[in-house]
């Protein structure tokens, strides 16, 4: 199932409720999205979760992405969904 990366500058709230399977809050401002859904749908429901006028960013995550100091069980989470890097 596809993961997306979103970061905003607001808190996403903890209880936000969209078309993903699982959102996962690293911080308040940086949150994975796992959504069989588009990028577009994802993005917008977040947006709509957040204040007017709240910057945000989501993008898909086609590789696990190389991290240090997020929360526990962070790095078997996108093991678990997400392919390594292909050499």
């Amino acid at each position: 199932m596809p993961v997306f990366l979103a970061w905003s500058a607001a808190a996403v709230p903890e209880d936000v409720r969209g078309p993903w399977t699982e959102l996962r809050r690293l911080t308040d401002e940086l949150s994975l999205v796992e959504s069989t859904e588009s990028l577009s749908r994802v993005y917008h429901e977040l947006k709509w979760a957040l204040p007017e006028g709240t910057a945000l960013l989501v993008a898909p995550l086609s590789e696990r992405p190389k991290l240090k100091g997020l929360p526990a069980t962070t790095t078997t989470w996108l093991r678990d969904r997400i392919a390594g890097p292909h050499r």
